[in-house]
């Protein structure tokens, strides 16, 4: 086990750990498997870069534990990171059978999600927001398109109306602010959100997630069922964003993908992976306790203390990952949704809507590209999400005429609406 004095830690907030995580991830690297984080100014965790230790970690429930709220007390109330780190009555922070039930209830429901269903909605709101700039030339697809489309999409799944999807996107935005006052006022929004949408499937049932969540065998409350929109919502907003904008931002700039852009799926597929391996847009969470003192990988660590799992540094660990001439397309290995008991429970669903985001991106604007360099693209500097600033582009404008035209046709055919469909069962 470790028993010299242990290395200063390494800051993961901040400019310079946006503008270079690398060089985080190999600070920590020198520390052993295990090494010391800071996420916040005076916030320590134990960070895992090495994805076998990680691995260990993340498939022994008995060991480690996700209760948060015993380490609450270190964390500063105004600490940006508090609100992804403090508990909350859900698959994220309970354990043993607490946790299954929870996660039963999203299993369950998503899987009664047709794929067919979520790739019309994802193609309708992607049209519409395309339509907004197509004619224009430019634009930037973080604010205009890969931050906008998720809260869409996400609205319609869980049975909001349209218009209400704005309200959703304004909420999550103020949510991911480092202000504290637009915080507060995300969450007063989000309330308001969540009481509408799950007063009105109270009232009458749809073919949405909420109204499944509300009839799980399960029997969640109103209020627990709240929480689990806020869990799913929450995580999909940037996670969503983050992979649609890093995919994008190596099909326009990466020769290897830009010969065969207008082929189809696969090298979306593969632009896809490559950044869930290099980029993630989680770059850092899966928040643990050990229950009592362990020595993981050769570091001791006490009972209680908090230890989180760079899934950015596991991907990209030197001697542990395999290649295939620069692509991984055919590798899935990567922990980018986590692994074990608590690993993501809508990788399909999100893999799903992020290629068929980029598919209608790219088909619709086929010669759109850059318009900067990429090395003068910026990242947000926060510790757990690796999210553009801006992704600035420029392409042949549409006629104004072919505003409502889809892709195919160019005609302006407005696009027929997502059919009803049956739900479709595991």
């Amino acid at each position: 086990m470790t028993t010299h004095a242990p290395a200063p830690p390494v800051p993961l907030y901040g400019p310079e750990h946006a503008a270079n995580p690398q060089r985080s991830w190999d600070l920590l690297r020198q520390q052993g498997p295990v090494g010391i984080g800071e996420i916040d100014p005076q916030t320590l965790v134990y960070v895992v870069t090495d994805p076998r230790t990680a691995l260990t970690l993340l498939q022994d429930t008995q060991t480690w534990s996700k209760d948060s709220r015993h380490w609450m007390h270190h964390v500063p109330t105004d600490s940006p990171v508090r609100p992804n780190v403090e508990w909350r009555h859900s698959l994220f922070y309970t354990d043993g059978p607490e946790h299954a039930d929870l996660r039963r209830v999203i299993t369950d429901s998503l899987a009664l999600l047709d794929s067919r269903h979520v790739r019309d909605v994802t193609l309708r709101f992607a049209d519409t927001l395309l339509q907004r700039f197509a004619h224009t030339g430019e634009a930037d697809l973080v604010g205009q398109y890969a931050q906008q489309l998720p809260p869409m999409i996400l609205n319609a799944l869980f049975g909001g109306l349209d218009e209400q999807a704005p309200q959703l996107h304004a909420t999550l935005a103020a949510l991911m602010s480092t202000d504290l006052a637009a915080k507060a006022e995300g969450e007063k929004e989000l309330g308001a959100y969540l009481n509408a949408l799950i007063g009105t499937k109270m009232a009458q049932r749809g073919e949405d997630l909420t109204s499944w969540f509300i009839d799980h065998p399960n029997q969640l409350s109103p209020e627990n069922v709240g929480e689990q929109i806020v869990i799913n919502v929450g995580a999909a907003f940037p996670t969503l964003t983050g992979l649609i904008t890093s995919a994008l931002v190596r099909l326009l700039s990466d020769t290897r993908f830009r010969g065969t852009l207008t082929t189809g799926t696969l090298t979306i597929e593969a632009a896809i992976d490559e950044a869930l391996w290099n980029d993630p847009p989680l770059a850092m969470y899966s928040l643990h306790f050990p229950r009592v003192d362990v020595d993981l990988n050769g570091t001791f660590i006490r009972a209680g203390s908090p230890v989180m799992v760079s899934y950015a540094a596991a991907n990209t660990c030197p001697h542990a990952n395999p290649s295939n001439g620069g692509h991984r397309s055919g590798i899935k290995a990567h922990l980018s949704f986590a692994a074990g008991p608590h690993s993501c429970p809508a990788r399909k669903i999100a893999l799903l809507m992020a290629a068929t985001a980029i598919e209608r991106l790219v088909s619709y604007l086929p010669d759109i590209q850059l318009a900067v360099p990429r090395e003068q693209l910026t990242y947000h500097p926060g510790p757990f999400y690796r999210l553009l600033t801006t992704l600035p582009c420029r392409f042949t404008p549409l006629a104004p005429e072919a505003r409502g035209a889809t892709p195919w046709t160019r005609t302006t055919a407005p696009l027929r609406p997502a059919a009803g469909r049956p739900p479709v069962s595991a």
